[in-house]
């Protein structure tokens, strides 16, 4: 990696730098070590992109394209993405530092979520309506919104980029694309794939920097009618905020501290396996990370002992070698944090079982496999995303406390409930406040269910025939079918 690749955007349908000539560096997590050069952005280049997704709304081919060719153009995406699949999850894998068998399979299997959505796009309807008045034809049909700005993080691009713009292109919006500062490449290189399926020049522009100007231009612009938007709540504020400048529709997937609650019925190999995925897979980086354990006081013990020795044998490190099984943090960012996290719980009582610190002899951001447990629910730690392998665990005595526990938090993206009670898996998946609830199962996705929180994990939805019609407004159409001329208005009957 000594040798640094020079990336540029993508605004109607060329390639370019920044108009500047501005670029910021991308530093790969597992060396430290810059690789990349992404071109930072202007306020002009983000006007450019979007009137170029205007124009390609408004006038230019995709205006007129029938959804079944719409359909089309969204499957090609689909198969080239599965045929690159190995490349780009390598360039990921580079800029994130997440495994490299886990963005492969995850840049093939999200060739689905494109091949779903290029069959619905022909399937979206309007309806007729019984109206109450005689001699009137009246119905709907749902028409595109415009130009949607895309936002994503970098943690789980490629999956974020298709349930935005899947959707959104397939209900025939246009869409400017934001990629992440802290990992950009792996979008840019996406763009190549836009081009070669078919799509005309200005339909998908993929622009790179920072909040300011790159995302605030981009979110206030007057051209911009949706703003889908995955991050943080900090971020999103500055969202909603911008959007008052041009009444944007708003969704938005701000992350959780989802709970995951064992009981003692559970079966334990399966509710290990499934809290150690939840946590430690993607190296906790990951927005429905299952970072609060809840375990049932008779089975606390044992359940910990034997995820212990499970989080010890885990292998950490070069993300791009098969046998790793956990890779660095994307951020020193990150890493400050959970180390001043972990620092303030043990300061409030919290004891730490395992893990805690970066592992000896390595370089970059790497972080052990940490769990520790908290005497409180009230320890800052339980309910602060630190999007890291950080479990905070808790142990519960009844069915209502552990309700009451899982609810006491200002997030609401996911959770986890293992019990082998079919009447408690109803209570529970009902009594959790959460937008995704697994039972005896974690962190299972599919393009044909819904995917979005409650609370201070934001509104909206993603995934799913109904995220189409989120990207659509219906128009309502009066038919006088009469023959009989209108009455005079002056007259009243």
């Amino acid at each position: 990696m000594s040798q640094v690749t020079k990336y540029q955007m993508l605004i109607d349908g060329q390639w370019c730098d920044a108009s500047d000539g501005k670029t910021f560096d991308s530093t790969s997590p597992s060396t430290g070590a810059v690789w990349a050069k992404i071109p930072e952005a202007t306020a002009d280049d983000v006007d450019r992109a979007v009137r170029a997704a205007d124009r390609a709304f408004t006038t230019g081919p995709w205006a007129s394209m029938t959804p079944s060719a719409r359909g089309g153009c969204l499957r090609k995406l689909g198969d080239l993405l599965a045929a690159q699949s190995e490349s780009l999850g390598r360039t990921e894998t580079i800029d994130t530092g997440k495994m490299l068998k886990e963005t492969r399979w995850q840049a093939k299997y999200i060739a689905e979520f494109f091949h779903f959505y290029a069959g619905a796009a022909d399937k979206i309807a309007g309806e007729t309506l019984p109206i109450d008045k005689p001699d009137l034809f009246v119905f709907t049909q749902r028409e595109p919104l415009g130009v949607v700005a895309a936002i994503v993080p970098w943690n789980s691009q490629l999956f974020l980029v298709a349930v935005k713009i899947g959707p959104a292109l397939a209900a025939g919006n246009t869409v400017v694309l934001k990629a992440s500062e802290h990992a950009s490449a792996a979008m840019l290189e996406f763009g190549q794939l836009i081009e070669a399926a078919g799509f005309p020049p200005g339909v998908v522009n993929i622009v790179t920097g920072h909040g300011d100007p790159c995302g605030r231009v981009l979110t206030s612009h007057p051209l911009v009618a949706r703003i889908s938007f995955t991050g943080g709540p900090g971020a999103a504020r500055h969202v909603l905020y911008n959007s008052a400048e041009n009444f944007a529709e708003v969704s938005l997937e701000l992350g959780g501290k989802s709970p995951f609650i064992v009981f003692d019925d559970a079966d334990i190999e399966s509710a290990v396996n499934g809290s150690i995925a939840g946590i430690f897979g993607a190296t906790g980086q990951s927005c429905v990370a299952g970072s609060r354990l809840y375990l049932h006081e008779d089975i606390a013990d044992a359940f910990l002992e034997r995820m212990v020795a499970l989080a010890g044998h885990i292998r950490i490190g070069d993300p791009l070698e098969e046998d790793t099984q956990m890779g660095p943090l994307c951020t020193q960012g990150q890493l400050h944090h959970i180390e001043a996290e972990l620092a303030h719980a043990q300061s409030q009582g919290a004891h730490l079982i395992c893990g805690g610190k970066q592992p000896a002899g390595m370089g970059g951001t790497y972080f052990e496999p940490t769990i520790i447990e908290c005497p409180s629910q009230d320890l800052r730690i339980v309910d602060t995303e630190l999007f890291g392998p950080v479990l905070s665990v808790l142990r519960f005595r009844t069915e209502g406390q552990v309700i009451a526990l899982a609810n006491a938090t200002k997030h609401g993206l996911a959770a986890g409930i293992f019990t082998r009670d079919g009447a408690r898996q109803m209570r529970m998946a009902k009594a959790v406040r959460a937008g995704i609830v697994w039972v005896n199962t974690y962190r299972a996705v599919s393009p044909i269910a819904a995917f979005g929180g409650v609370k201070g994990s934001g509104y909206g939805r993603e995934s799913g025939f109904q995220a189409m019609y989120d990207y659509t407004r219906p128009k309502t159409i009066w038919v006088n079918t009469s023959s009989t001329p209108m009455a005079n208005p002056f007259v009243m009957r």
